[in-house]
């Protein structure tokens, strides 16, 4: 008995009591859930703000303060998970997540809705690194690519219906509702995680050599400082016309500062709050970087797509958002179709795929923007944008775990969570910029053919302003809104044209990065091919 007792931990024969299918559904329904709500606030911003007596501006810090606090806890999730075990981290989170959840509901004052938001990111923020982190432990290697197929499905369905779903219950309810569907969600969710989530021989050992170790305060520190000001300057970038504004220059020098500083003392620290070194794994630091540019380009075009149908179109908000919720379903079927062939194609080739699906789809988008699209096309266009993101979101996500020891996997999803985020928040607040940029630049090259003594132009004013007395303004006035209209149109043209230059630079920048998929090493021949059995 002693010398069993004394017997190393075998990790290549450890697996769960459960069902692995029954835990992959668990904390997928937390990831529902909070995924759900980044995004189902959204619509119900102008109602909030109502209520309160507040403005559009002052309620966006609704959306701010839960990114900024879930930024914060992303990187240092997996040190909380280690330090406090993952199952008892992750069940404090899904209940954090719920009671916050039901406060914000309650909150009284739009200062109270803000605190409670914050609280409510720190639990979001230590859920979805877990989740992840339990699945690449629950899973034998050759079943991995569909358990992380069935999480992403969770992360893209949420956003698909949540709008449609934030609009209904605001519209027939309150907005206060968008908080307190989490309650229930959040409580099967504990019942089910206490029930079937366990952790692993070889992560309980990981806890008992950490808990020893001293605090790193001075990472903590840093960290929370660096990405929280990053956080802030990335969402309040493009409103405050970025370096024009003394509060987004004085804190991306900040920010940059603190975060260098980070880096150079988590790297040299001998019990660091995140594990930096695990970039000099070749699969870690490609995987983060492809992670990285999905981030970027994913959330980047989530923006544009929305903007040009509700800005330039004039469609309303809910139909926008059932424009993007094509693209939505489509994932729910390329998800486990790409989890499926992982265990049979080289993963490396299935993300140069993904990579060269994505940027057809996103020139073939550029070329076919137009003022005059229909909801069809628009539909259309976002299944060809998103047709190839599964086979660069499983390949991704299997490919980082190659060499890294087994009690680093919550380093690895936390580390991947943060950097998607993180990408994320840099895609949106680029890709704003690029086409404020560019509409602008449009804009003056038009304006320059549009003078007097352009003769088309000039045919352009009095044909107008002759139908406009047709139908009985008289001439001064006709020929004011003549002038008008052209400018109108003139403003919109260039934004649609600006639309299409910076989807056809995120088409190219996509492209480039075909070759990075065989930098990595392919996976282990055992995670190719299923068990019998199986």
């Amino acid at each position: 008995m002693a010398s069993a007792l004394a017997a190393p931990i075998d990790r290549s024969i450890w697996r769960p009591r459960f069902n692995p299918w029954l835990v992959a559904f668990t904390v997928t329904l937390a990831t529902f859930m909070e995924v759900l709500d980044t995004s189902i606030a959204n619509i119900a911003l102008p109602h909030i703000a109502g209520s309160f007596g507040a403005s559009y501006n002052e309620a966006t810090w609704v959306l701010t303060s839960y990114l900024v606090s879930n930024g914060i806890i992303l990187p240092i999730s997996a040190w909380l998970a280690t330090r406090l075990g993952r199952k008892r981290y992750y069940m404090f989170s899904v209940a954090l997540f719920a009671a916050s959840s039901f406060m914000c509901g309650l909150a009284p004052t739009l200062g109270a809705l803000v605190f409670f938001r914050v609280v409510q990111g720190a639990g979001g923020g230590g859920l979805q690194p877990s989740e992840q982190a339990i699945l690449a432990d629950t899973f034998p290697g050759s079943q991995r690519g569909m358990a992380f197929a069935i999480y992403a499905m969770a992360v893209v369905l949420a956003p698909a219906i949540g709008p449609t779903l934030g609009g209904w219950l605001t519209d027939n309810f309150s907005w206060r509702w968008i908080f307190y569907i989490n309650v229930p969600i959040s409580v099967i969710s504990l019942v089910m995680s206490n029930r079937y989530v366990e952790d692993p021989p070889y992560l309980e050992a990981e806890r008992a050599k950490q808990s020893g170790a001293p605090i790193d305060y001075i990472g903590l520190g840093l960290v929370a400082l660096g990405v929280g000001t990053l956080q802030m300057v990335m969402d309040k970038g493009q409103e405050l016309d970025w370096f024009g504004s003394h509060l987004i220059t004085t804190g991306t020098i900040i920010a940059t500062v603190i975060l260098t500083c980070w880096v150079i003392w988590e790297w040299r620290h001998p019990h660091p709050i995140v594990a930096l070194k695990l970039f000099k794994h070749r699969n870690f630091a490609a995987a983060m970087f492809s992670m990285f540019v999905l981030g970027t380009v994913l959330y980047g075009t989530t923006v544009l797509l929305p903007e040009f149908t509700q800005d330039l179109l004039g469609y309303p908000a809910t139909l926008a958002g059932e424009a993007l919720a094509f693209g939505g379903f489509l994932m729910m079927v390329t998800m486990p179709m790409a989890g499926a062939l992982t265990a049979r194609v080289d993963s490396r080739a299935l993300l140069a795929v993904g990579y060269g699906v994505t940027s057809i789809g996103l020139y073939y988008m550029a070329t076919h923007l137009s003022l005059g699209m229909d909801f069809m096309t628009v539909s259309l266009l976002r299944v060809y944008q998103v047709s190839g993101l599964a086979f660069i979101f499983i390949p991704s996500n299997l490919l980082c775990y190659v060499g890294i020891p087994l009690e680093q996997n919550n380093q690895v999803s936390s580390m991947m969570n943060f950097v998607r985020n993180i990408g994320g928040s840099i895609g949106i607040a680029v890709v704003s910029t690029m086409v404020t940029r560019a509409s602008q630049t449009r804009q003056a090259y038009l304006s320059a053919n549009m003078q007097n003594g352009n003769p088309r132009f000039r045919q352009m004013i009095e044909g107008l302003a002759a139908t406009l007395r047709a139908h009985g303004l008289n001439a001064v006035e006709a020929t004011r809104q003549a002038y008008a209209r052209v400018a109108f149109l003139m403003q919109t043209q260039a934004a649609a044209i600006a639309f299409k230059d910076v989807v056809a630079i995120l088409a190219l920048i996509v492209a480039c990065l075909i070759p990075l998929a065989f930098i990595m090493e392919r996976l282990p021949a055992d995670q190719m091919q299923r068990p019998r059995g199986h």
